[in-house]
């Protein structure tokens, strides 16, 4: 089974890397879910490799998972285990987080708050074939891109690509409603004049947009960002329901208009 996919550019390569690691839709034979597979739409990031699909028309690549994040989320340190999932104590270092804590790690222990992934603990042999086979394979791929891009030019900025539902029952944000999010991690991740510019285009396209609030940026921003170095990384979020119905899964009205926002 193909975990990724990279559009390779189509035109001569600039300083720019995309990469889309929540809108993966192929499920893994082994996955063993037991939650109602119609509430895994809402774990993923459904469109958003298509809606930064030209990204290789202008010269940058953009990478994607296949796998869903509910399988393995590569967006988490490795060592974000959950305790709670395993059937015995993990070997390895584990680094506890609030995510990890609330069930949302590396491996979900739940899909919501009340709503429970699996009715069995997980081995962790489980754990670790996901770990080889999706997530190493996905940074891999990622350092490979922005290190070929960082060679060429001597500083790269890398965009990482999600959306957001309009609430989210894991935040803290509940009611109220932003079109795009930058994240970077509070200022450490990202020339601010870049954060700044995305911004101000952003708006001038009619969107309203935040900046860390509520996203910051995890761990694929924090860990292949080094400004002082030329290392650019910011996340950028946008609201699912200006193009998709969230129940549903189904583009709505709002998709065209986005898409072509995104394409300029």
């Amino acid at each position: 089974m193909s975990v990724l996919r990279v559009a390779s550019p189509e035109k001569d390569l600039i300083p720019l890397v995309f990469d889309s690691p929540h809108s993966g839709t192929q499920y893994p034979a082994d996955f063993g879910f037991a939650c109602d597979p119609r509430a895994l739409i809402w774990g993923e990031d459904k469109y958003i490799d298509e809606i930064f699909g030209a990204a290789p028309s202008v010269g940058a690549p953009l990478l994607c998972a296949l796998f869903p994040r509910t399988y393995v989320d590569v967006n988490r340190a490795v060592t974000e285990i959950d305790e709670l999932l395993l059937d015995t104590p993990w070997p390895g270092e584990i680094t506890p987080t609030p995510r990890s804590q609330a069930g949302i790690g590396l491996i979900r222990r739940l899909m919501t708050p009340t709503t429970p992934m699996y009715d069995r603990p997980l081995s962790v042999a489980e754990i670790r074939a996901r770990i080889d086979r999706c997530y190493i394979p996905y940074h891999d791929r990622l350092k490979g891109l922005l290190d070929e891009a960082y060679r060429a030019f001597g500083f790269v900025y890398h965009i990482n690509c999600h959306s957001m539902p309009a609430q989210n029952n894991f935040a803290s944000y509940i009611g109220r409603h932003t079109d795009f999010v930058l994240g970077d991690r509070d200022g450490t991740t990202c020339d601010i004049h870049f954060v700044h510019a995305l911004r101000d285009v952003l708006k001038d396209m009619g969107y309203s947009v935040a900046i860390n609030d509520p996203y910051k940026g995890v761990e694929l921003v924090r860990k292949y960002s080094d400004p002082a170095r030329g290392r650019h990384s910011l996340q950028i979020e946008i609201c699912k329901s200006i193009y998709m119905n969230e129940t549903t899964g189904e583009k709505t009205r709002g998709f065209p208009a986005l898409k072509e926002n995104m394409d300029r």
